[in-house]
């Protein structure tokens, strides 16, 4: 049911998706979104990856999995609890669910949160690195009511290199509150 109205409203608001999510040919893949800076990013996100064919699952704070009807909801909806503050191993466990499953793919947010960073946080990079898959870079741009989708592509190995590569991507897109980007 919230699908179908995150698609309603989706659609009825002018919003589009522009390029498109991997299809069969790639099974296995992580999406990032960017620019985050809103709680609007997620019945975006929801309607776009129903819309575009896919079924990604997201990584969200452990708290918002703490209150029994929210939890059930968010792990309807394809979320996964994280705790940000354990030091535990998130990437070795995904890396797990990606070696376990035939077809997989998550969506994570560079900033790991919607308020203004000064950097993005890695790990995303790392957990495609291990788990040999490709990157799908996403942006959520509210100027155009477009969300952007970028093909696949691999990271090099060199950090610095790719992850200036994706943030400039994302350069000149405006989220829904454009003074909390990073860009």
């Amino acid at each position: 049911m919230f699908q179908a109205i995150c698609i309603f409203f989706f659609k009825r608001l002018g919003w589009k998706i522009v390029g498109k999510f991997p299809g069969a040919e790639t099974s296995k893949f992580i999406i990032i979104v960017a620019p985050h800076t809103s709680y609007w990013d997620y019945p975006i996100g929801v309607a776009a990856r129903k819309l575009g064919g896919i079924d990604a699952k997201y990584l969200a704070k452990k708290e918002l999995f703490k209150f029994p009807p929210l939890a059930w909801f968010f792990r309807s909806m394809g979320g996964y609890p994280v705790d940000r503050g354990k030091n535990s191993s998130m990437t070795d466990a995904i890396v797990e669910l990606f070696d376990s499953k035939e077809k997989f793919s998550i969506t994570i947010t560079p900033e790991g949160t919607r308020k203004r960073v000064d950097k993005w946080r890695t790990g995303f990079y790392f957990l495609a690195q291990k788990a040999n898959v490709p990157i799908v870079k996403c942006a959520f741009d509210f100027e155009h009511k477009s969300v952007i989708v970028a093909p696949p592509k691999y990271v090099s190995g060199d950090l610095d290199k790719d992850i200036e590569e994706m943030k400039a991507y994302f350069r000149g897109i405006k989220g829904k509150n454009p003074e909390l980007g990073v860009f």
